[in-house]
């Protein structure tokens, strides 16, 4: 989420209701992470940075961690390219050398040249979001770094495709074909419609095509179900109800090797249930059997006048696609945001989920009234159940990005205006403190992105801020649970 709407949101949100589990969670309870009987080998401590000495990050004992590509001084990649801020979504993935390879987003926002050299792998010439690959040691050494996909938009997540890939997302609807977005920034110098997800390789270059019939909406993440062979879909739409989409590709990636357009997008509904409002708070239990709507006109585009305001506001523009599912009866969610799949089930955040239904759209504090809820959607047996849901601030304080460990823990990443922590939830029912932010001044900065190294050793996580850094972690990860 970026730092203008984030700065709108304290104080703001009701207290939410109970915990709710399902699945592979079952029996979890919500409760204070220091109440939940934390061992003091999880207690959190100031620790040095490995690349100068500054403590930036509070860990568990035994823990190092190093950060690298910090944007507080420019930082040139290999190709030339300065580095831009705003680090967000990530994935790490093996490569040939023995290293990994980050393919890493930034999420900024507004017209303006593309940030790195300009080519086949840009958009719109006049975006300023995209990806950067970087090729790392399991500690944070950079060994080559370079731009991956330029002049897209608001890069905010995506999610790493079994066949070796990144999908990344563009959470904006901006266009020149729609008026300006929350920052009333004029959007007469893009050239290209934005809202879409692309394709991003691990070596080279992305062709910078999107996948339009995955839809033009605030897409914030995506997980693949290889078993099913489709693409689930999170949207983040700050004010409006969000939802939660599934995109079937013409042909199976896991034999192409690619997502291919010209699929079909549905949005998940409620059975028996039009409109459901999960975003208000939900019974313990809770659980539900889902069935997809389609989406008729997944990639709208509208009319306006090259060189002039366009007539489309940006608010229509954000509900088009998701007004066509709550048209047939899909489901209201608040402001989805990380999505990981893991035997099965893809678990996805509600940053501001629980508390009291909404009555309506809130474009000033965002739709929803609760702290956050991780759902699983069973992708075998079409079922929704509630994972867990925050019943206060000191608990659990707007979930954003989510993975998994190799045991299967779920790894939250806070995005609130107070201190912002990496936390951990164990199938066990604990919730507890991974790493605290201290950087001087910027307690506040989000983490995002977080993702392991493919072998486990490394969890890789982001700081997203204009002043973006990320960092690789590294520790006896067993023995805390994760």
């Amino acid at each position: 989420m970026s730092i203008e709407r984030r700065t709108v949101l304290k104080g703001t949100a009701a207290v939410a209701g109970g915990a709710v589990l399902g699945g592979p969670f079952q029996g979890l309870v919500a409760g204070p992470a220091a109440a939940l009987g934390a061992p003091a080998f999880r207690a959190l401590r100031a620790l040095p940075d490995e690349r100068d000495g500054v403590v930036r990050l509070h860990l568990p004992e035994g823990f190092r961690y190093r950060s690298f590509h910090d944007t507080t001084t420019a930082v040139v990649l290999d190709d030339g390219t300065l580095l831009p801020g705003r680090h967000d979504g990530m994935a790490a993935f093996a490569n040939e050398a023995g290293r990994v390879t980050l393919v890493r987003n930034h999420e900024v926002n507004a017209p303006g040249p593309a940030f790195g050299p300009v080519g086949d792998h840009t958009y719109d010439p006049m975006a300023q979001g995209g990806c950067t690959v970087i090729d790392t040691t399991l500690t944070g050494e950079v060994e080559e770094a370079w731009t991956g996909i330029n002049g897209t938009q608001m890069n905010c997540s995506g999610g790493p495709m079994p066949w070796g890939t990144w999908i990344t997302c563009e959470e904006t609807v901006n266009g020149p074909d729609v008026g300006a977005d929350f920052t009333n920034v004029s959007n007469v110098p893009l050239t290209q419609p934005h809202g879409y997800i692309f394709e991003v390789p691990t070596t080279g270059r992305s062709d910078a095509e999107p996948v339009t019939h995955a839809g033009r909406f605030a897409h914030e993440s995506v997980a693949f179900d290889p078993r099913g062979g489709s693409l689930y879909l999170s949207e983040d739409n700050f004010g409006f109800p969000s939802g939660f989409y599934r995109y079937t590709p013409p042909t199976s990636p896991m034999q192409t090797r690619r997502l291919a357009d010209g699929g079909r997008l549905q949005m998940l509904k409620v059975k028996g249930v039009d409109e459901a409002h999960l975003e208000a708070s939900q019974e313990k239990g809770a659980r539900y059997h889902v069935e997809w709507v389609d989406i008729d006109d997944p990639a709208p585009t509208f009319q306006y006048t090259a060189g002039q305001p366009a007539p489309t506001t940006n608010n229509a523009a954000l509900v088009y696609v998701g007004d066509q599912g709550r048209e047939q009866g899909a489901a209201h969610f608040s402001r989805l945001e990380g999505t990981v799949y893991d035997n099965g089930v893809v678990y996805f955040t509600s940053t501001q989920g629980g508390g009291a239904a909404m009555t309506g759209p809130n474009t000033v504090t965002g739709y929803g009234n609760g702290f956050g809820q991780v759902w699983g959607y069973d992708t075998r047996s079409e079922t929704l159940f509630l994972v867990y849901e925050s019943p206060s601030r000191q608990v659990l304080d707007f979930p954003d990005n989510i993975t998994t460990s190799r045991r299967g823990t779920l790894i939250l990443c806070e995005d609130n205006v107070d201190d912002n922590y990496v936390r951990g939830l164990s199938r066990g029912g604990q919730l507890w403190n991974i790493a605290l932010n201290r950087l001087a001044g910027r307690t506040n900065d989000e983490f995002a992105g977080s993702t392991f190294s493919p072998d486990g050793h490394t969890l890789f996580v982001n700081i997203q801020a204009s002043r973006g850094m990320s960092f690789a972690i590294w520790g006896p990860w067993e023995r805390i649970g994760v």
